[in-house]
């Protein structure tokens, strides 16, 4: 018990005047958790809750185990909830393995639980031997620092993902629906969904001391068949190598968990780091979205280039599963070696996408226009020549004005607004339509000489963003192009001293 006050109290893991969910499987683990916290109730001015779940896996036994639960809480005079679910029957339904269907299911249960009963902390039973366990597996699963941390004493149960689905508000069924954002902190605004710590007052306690504490106490756990069956992950490392390793190195599970503190504090260290220079690099972000300037990135130190583009992922989806290292690694090489334009998939239905000089990790599909230039939302239009055309869904409009040679204005041949052209209307005409960029689109850039270029090779030349070509607005005539609007008049359409009528096309944007 001194183990388990002196972790709760070095964490900080109980506050006065609160409500604990313990989630009780009957095994000796989350046994004497509920013993010890029992009788630390008095000392810390706590009040427990019991929460068992019926994973409906072991048939008959599960039964008895949530018999065994309720019976004990009623025997100590705690309030309980069982609930039941059908894991197997999930897992086959979300393809997942029946420990990861298992875990979310039960995560879920727990938050249900703990908003039903108006409590804050859920504690489970997880001890020293489950850490070296999970760095273990952490590490042969090609883990980064964070998860060589293990598990950690506290951790909101926001920074887990429970079950898939766009909505994260508890439905009763195993599953979050609902409303509700991350702000640019990854804080939650509006209704929070599980707003609940998990703590783990055993994780400085082994195994060995848990079943001491049990045999002394007259505590009578109940017995879990599969925690013997190796085909489960995690038990084939607890029943083969942790034992194959102890052959090197009697001491090997203290090993590990020392390591884990070490990397735990070093993990601590490089995150205020990367909160201190996280705003010199991300030039914006929002729950869709997290736009980088390019070049800072590129003079991060290797470490946290990586880091950078996993927290981006983490602000989105709040969850780094299925984000291995090969993902992060294949981005990160991918910005420092290939062209603007590249685009990387991610997991999680993300997409990193090059630009010139920032990049962005946003929700795949989700185009990153600027918002101070004239884009184009539709396929096509026609302007009025002379007239006003306003584009649609955006405060820009074009106005079209017929001007005679004598007419310009002093300094048009060295314009300075690339939005704006003047154009030989003998040679446009007045059936111009504002339009997206088209396969097989050629024209000839002023400058060139008159030759003949693919609109496409042009805009990669001129270093348009890949994700704004399709928007750049084209001003075309029946025959041709005429105007690559903000970035090249046609050689064909350009004023010449033999040009009698001018069209001036001006894109203007309403400052209302």
């Amino acid at each position: 018990m001194s183990t388990v006050r002196r972790t709760i109290d070095r964490y900080g893991l109980l506050s006065p005047e609160e409500t604990v969910v313990v989630g009780v499987s009957g095994g000796p683990d989350s046994l004497c958790l509920l013993h010890v916290l029992n009788h630390l109730c008095g000392q810390y001015r706590i009040e427990l809750h019991v929460a068992h779940l019926n994973h409906r896996i072991r048939a008959s036994e599960a039964d008895a185990d949530a018999a065994f639960v309720a019976r004990l809480a009623e025997e100590w005079g705690l309030p309980c909830t069982v609930g039941a679910r059908d894991v197997p029957a999930l897992a086959k339904e979300k393809k997942l393995s029946l420990e990861e269907a298992a875990r979310r299911v039960r995560y879920a249960f727990l938050a249900e639980v703990a908003e039903q009963a108006g409590a804050k902390r859920i504690a489970v039973g997880h001890h020293a031997d489950d850490q070296t366990e999970s760095v273990l597996m952490h590490w042969l699963r090609g883990a980064g620092l964070a998860g060589l941390r293990g598990m950690l004493p506290a951790i909101s149960l926001c920074d887990y993902r429970l079950l898939e689905g766009e909505g994260r508000q508890y439905n009763g069924q195993g599953e979050f629906n609902g409303q509700g954002e991350f702000n640019r902190q990854g804080e939650f605004d509006g209704q929070e969904p599980y707003p609940f710590t998990l703590i783990r007052p055993l994780l400085e306690a082994t195994r060995a001391e848990i079943e001491a504490y049990c045999t002394q106490h007259s505590l009578q756990p109940r017995f879990d068949r599969s925690n013997l069956d190796t085909t489960y992950y995690r038990n084939r490392l607890r029943h083969e190598l942790i034992p194959y390793l102890e052959s090197y190195n009697p001491g090997i599970r203290e090993v590990v968990r020392r390591s884990a503190r070490v990397i735990a504090d070093d993990y601590a260290y490089l995150r205020a780091e990367l909160d201190r220079f996280w705003p010199q690099v991300v030039v914006s972000e929002s729950d869709r979205v997290v736009k980088f300037d390019l070049a800072a990135w590129r003079s991060l130190p290797t470490s946290f280039q990586r880091s950078t583009l996993r927290q981006a992922i983490h602000r989105l989806r709040r969850s780094l599963r299925n984000i291995n290292w090969i993902h992060v690694e294949d981005a990160r090489v991918a910005l420092l070696e290939k062209p603007a334009g590249t685009q990387v998939t991610l997991p999680q239905g993300l997409m990193l996408t090059m630009s010139y000089q920032t990049f962005t990790v946003a929700d795949e599909g989700h185009v990153e226009l600027p918002a101070d230039l004239p884009l184009l939302a539709v396929d096509s239009l026609p302007l009025a020549i002379p007239g006003t055309t306003q584009l649609p869904e955006s405060p820009w409009r074009v106005e079209a004005r017929l001007l005679s040679r004598s007419e310009l204005p002093p300094g048009w041949e060295d314009n300075q607004d690339p939005w704006q052209a003047f154009l030989d209307h003998d040679v446009t005409g007045s059936e111009l339509i504002l339009r997206r960029r088209q396969p097989g689109d050629r024209f000839q850039p002023l400058g060139l000489e008159g030759r003949q270029t693919t609109l496409r090779e042009f805009m990669i030349n001129v270093k348009i963003p890949a994700q704004w070509r399709h928007w750049v607005p084209v001003v075309a005539s029946p025959q041709h192009i005429v105007w690559l609007a903000g970035w090249r008049v046609d050689e064909r359409a350009r004023v010449v001293e033999s040009t009698k009528r001018v069209l001036h096309l001006r894109f203007v944007q309403s400052t209302s």
